[in-house]
């Protein structure tokens, strides 16, 4: 025979059970009794449930109702995901289509706050933390698909975003379109600020790159795009 023991899960025990009572009246009062229970699983220790334990259960059940709901979709999938991981922080994975954002920029950069058009873009990121990158199409990316630096102030080479003094606040109870909708919002209503360690997202001049573009409604234009040494299988979990 072979020890299997190490393939089971977590094991639970019963340490305790609620009773509830209820009269036959109209109104439905209601009695809750607390039990231990015993090592054999007998019921010991009757007492009224405690304003303690009360609030130790609601806990739980709040806890547990987060859990259910964190990067739940609220209807069908949309196709701009392409992964999802709620496990602790929670890590979701997707990307925009090139489009027109309002953009803001600190006064030392002498870049006028307004609308421009962006690239495509990949998104990751957990409740704490975002990564971003540019996409040259805008077709659903794959496996094999090339991400370029993104062509944005405030971002390391790594793709990791310097969110500065934004508060960020993810809910544990968020949706999934809560949280791709929060960070995008958190990502575009910041303000763009500076170069992260001398790097620079594009070929030639940043500052010049976004004064062109709020100074007109031409499209982003893909050549300037830097390629980084990643492609999306490098960072699918």
């Amino acid at each position: 025979m072979r020890d299997i023991t190490e393939r089971f899960g977590t094991l639970y025990f019963p340490k305790s059970a609620l009773v509830f009572y209820a009269n036959n009246d109209s109104n439905r009062d209601c009695y809750v009794e607390h039990f231990d229970l015993d090592r054999n699983g007998n019921l010991i220790n009757a007492h009224p449930l405690t304003v303690r334990e009360s609030n130790q259960l609601a806990k739980s059940l709040k806890i547990n109702e987060e859990k259910q709901s964190f990067l739940k979709p609220q209807g069908i999938i949309g196709t701009n995901i392409l992964q999802i991981d709620p496990i602790h922080n929670g890590v979701v994975i997707w990307f925009t289509k090139a489009m027109r954002r309002e953009m803001f920029f600190v006064e030392k950069l002498e870049i006028p706050n307004g609308k421009a058009s962006v690239p495509a873009m990949l998104w990751v990121a957990n409740r704490n933390k975002l990564y971003v990158y540019a996409l040259k199409n805008n077709t659903r990316p794959t496996e094999r698909t090339l991400l370029y630096h993104a062509p944005f102030f405030n971002v390391y080479s790594d793709g990791g975003v310097c969110m500065g003094t934004v508060n960020i606040s993810i809910k544990k109870s968020s949706t999934l379109e809560e949280f791709t909708e929060a960070w995008e919002n958190y990502f575009f209503n910041s303000y763009f600020s500076h170069l992260m360690e001398n790097h620079n997202p594009v070929k030639g001049n940043c500052v010049n790159l976004w004064k062109k573009l709020l100074a007109t409604a031409a499209l982003f234009p893909k050549d300037v795009l830097l390629a980084s040494n990643r492609k999306l299988k490098d960072i699918l979990r």
